[in-house]
């Protein structure tokens, strides 16, 4: 089949080129045309407008940042529902709130062709090595038609049911995402507040049933107090910006979440919004001077 790919950020860019590397032609649109001189490189076909794109592809993926590009790319003029005709199916990987994602799938239906739920539990890192695990929620027939690119992207799929209920996957593991690293950021200052070495605490955790993939990949950034980018704080606070949300909406009481929720969106404030996710740890630190 014909796919098309619209979302060539961090995320999108690494994706894209293993469906290539897998074997699949590729249409590709991205607004910042240098995201994509690597993947035309590869063969990738471009085009300068979504339109174009969703005319020669019949299975159109995108990974884009958040709810509101996701309607911008659906619903503006020349845009995905303007272009699509039937039996197409969009496969969105973003990370958005269930709600967004059910309205989506509305306006997806109406043109008579299938939408997807479809976003990845990993960060760049796994996004390149093929081990990103992918959460769907969607209709049974394009579920199927879609599992061998799902496969080229990752090591696992989760197939979770109805539409919305991928994005609902995907705001529970990062809801752990988020107080994990969170905690992990409160037991450093706690203990170097009593006069602990740093490096014998994180040994001590690394040896310890408290060890964990998340913070083996975190450590070294805790040793040297340095946060390059692998999944960026201001992504992580969108994320549990959307929780809150969903929190609401469903009248719960969550309150290490909430928490969560508070700091992420203090630390952003602060200015480590482009850093990674465990640069919370400065606003912790901050909290207690």
């Amino acid at each position: 089949m014909k796919l098309g790919w619209i979302g060539l950020g961090a995320m999108g860019n690494p994706m894209a080129f293993n469906l290539i590397k897998a074997g699949f032609a590729l249409n590709i649109y991205n607004r910042t045309s240098s995201k994509i001189q690597n993947l035309k490189s590869l063969g990738a076909n471009s085009f300068d407008n979504i339109k174009e794109l969703v005319k020669n592809s019949e299975i159109i993926f995108l990974m884009l940042s958040n709810g509101e590009s996701v309607r911008e790319v659906l619903t503006s003029k020349n845009g995905i529902l303007d272009s699509l005709s039937e039996n197409k199916i969009i496969v969105d990987m973003s990370t958005i709130s269930p709600l967004d994602s059910k309205e989506f799938y509305s306006l997806v239906k109406e043109k008579n062709c299938d939408y997807i739920d479809a976003p990845v539990s990993g960060s760049i890192g796994a996004a390149i090595a093929k081990q990103l695990i992918i959460l769907v929620g969607g209709e049974e027939k394009a579920k199927e038609i879609c599992k061998p690119y799902f496969e080229a992207l990752g090591r696992a799929t989760i197939d979770f049911g109805e539409n919305s209920n991928g994005t609902s996957a995907k705001l529970s593991i990062n809801m752990l995402l988020g107080v994990f690293t969170q905690a992990m950021a409160e037991s450093i200052t706690f203990s170097q507040k009593l006069g602990l070495d740093k490096e014998k605490v994180l040994e001590m955790i690394s040896l310890s049933g408290m060890n964990t993939p998340l913070f083996q990949a975190k450590k070294e950034s805790f040793s040297r107090n340095e946060f390059p980018s692998a999944f960026a704080l201001e992504l992580m606070s969108k994320d549990l910006g959307l929780l809150k949300q969903m929190i609401d909406n469903c009248n719960l009481n969550l309150p290490l979440s909430e928490i969560s929720n508070e700091t992420y969106l203090k630390a952003k404030e602060q200015g480590f919004g482009k850093e990674d996710m465990a640069a919370v740890i400065k606003t912790v630190k901050e909290n207690n001077k």
